[in-house]
């Protein structure tokens, strides 16, 4: 892989395996080599693009059509059925934010857990400690166990120590509104302050944010890249597609 790209997929494709009996899945375990006894549920198809290091590219898409499924093949929690993925460089992940947290553990606890989980070294982590814990200003919940937290503060705990590992490449699953609007603020200039270093790949329904953000966007339709390019043109051609309005009617209150 080139030098100056980060982030490679070419050809990838993606299926699960969808077992119709309950004993089927033991079966395939046991005689998969003779028969097979699922049918394959295809999220991806033939998902090629490269990533320049520095760019920032977001990925659009309805609902189910493969998305997350995508980021999470390049962030090695999955692999593919078939193509190949090459990524440079560290990776920051942020995805179904505190997904491997200890709830019986602190938020102290589970962040130098998460930070030594993303590469960082002990002494790394002890020393970021107090700014990870101003980032995600939970207060003294900081200091205690996790089953304690909301689920906002927990997204809060998990996008802090995401923002402390020093990565290279930063994904980005729908992380743009986690929390309330002041730390959804704190959020968006977080990743806007590192578009200008790092390589981003971030998916969002927020196209606004994208079209000022990225330098390059791709639409997957059914698990297949639709459209790839410039942002205004992609996001154009999406919003047509669905008849989605460029601005969004205002919402009246009732007093």
């Amino acid at each position: 892989m080139s030098s100056d790209i980060a982030i490679s997929c070419r050809g990838v494709g993606k299926a699960f395996q969808l077992y119709t009996r309950r004993n089927d899945q033991l079966m395939q375990t046991l005689f998969g080599r003779w028969k097979q006894f699922f049918h394959p549920h295809w999220v991806l198809r033939d998902i090629s693009f490269e990533v320049k290091r520095g760019e920032c590219w977001g990925i659009i898409g309805r609902n189910g059509t493969g998305k997350t499924t995508l980021l999470q093949l390049i962030c090695g929690i999955s692999r593919p059925t078939y193509g190949e993925i090459d990524v440079s460089g560290r990776v920051a992940p942020i995805l179904a934010l505190g997904a491997g947290f200890d709830p019986e553990l602190t938020g102290r606890e589970n962040a130098m857990i998460g930070g030594a989980i993303l590469g960082l070294r002990r002494a790394d982590i002890l020393a970021r400690l107090d700014s990870i814990a101003a980032f995600a200003d939970i207060g003294e919940f900081f200091y205690q166990p996790l089953k304690m937290y909301s689920s906002g503060m927990t997204a809060r705990l998990a996008f802090a120590v995401c923002a402390h590992v020093d990565a290279d490449i930063l994904i980005v699953d729908e992380a743009l509104s986690v929390g309330d609007a002041t730390f959804a603020k704190k959020c968006d200039d977080f990743i806007r302050r590192f578009a200008a270093r790092g390589t981003i790949l971030v998916v969002s329904h927020d196209l606004p944010t994208l079209e000022s953000l990225c330098d390059h966007v791709i639409w997957i339709e059914d698990g297949r890249v639709a459209a790839y390019g410039r942002p205004t043109e992609v996001i154009a051609a999406y919003r047509h597609a669905f008849n989605i309005p460029k601005i969004l009617p205002q919402v009246r209150l009732i007093v």
